[in-house]
């Protein structure tokens, strides 16, 4: 399995991926065939599921928001679990606009399972 931080860094790139197909592989080599994804009262079970959220956000917040996610570097693994921090910045900035946290469960290949994802309020945004 890869470590923690490189799970969570190729998480968050998937999130700002451009291209359609690399994306859609990219789900692919992430995520189980029936891997789930929770925020808030939203869920995603399956490639086209997990595919039509990341897409749904990659549009809203990446494509016409001008922002961009990445991995904040404090990904931790504990037996099947990995966790992580991520922000949104704007593209050409390193001001953080929005921060989240990932609780994943992971198989023995290190693919995910279930994925909740919490969006924090700005308050709790880690210094």
């Amino acid at each position: 399995m890869e470590s923690a931080q490189r799970l969570a860094d190729r998480y968050a790139a998937v999130w700002n991926e451009p291209d359609p197909e690399r994306r859609r592989r990219t789900i692919a080599e992430l995520w189980t065939p029936d891997g789930r994804h929770y925020v808030n009262t939203r869920e995603a079970i399956g490639y086209a599921a997990l595919e039509q959220r990341i897409t749904g956000s990659h549009e809203k917040n990446v494509r016409d928001g001008g922002h961009r996610f990445r991995a904040v570097q404090d990904a931790r693994a504990l037996h099947d679990a990995v966790t992580f921090h991520w922000e949104m910045l704007p593209a050409e900035s390193e001001r953080v606009v929005a921060t989240g946290f990932e609780f994943l469960i992971v198989n023995d290949e290190g693919r995910i399972l279930v994925d909740y994802q919490f969006v924090l309020p700005r308050a709790a945004v880690p210094a």
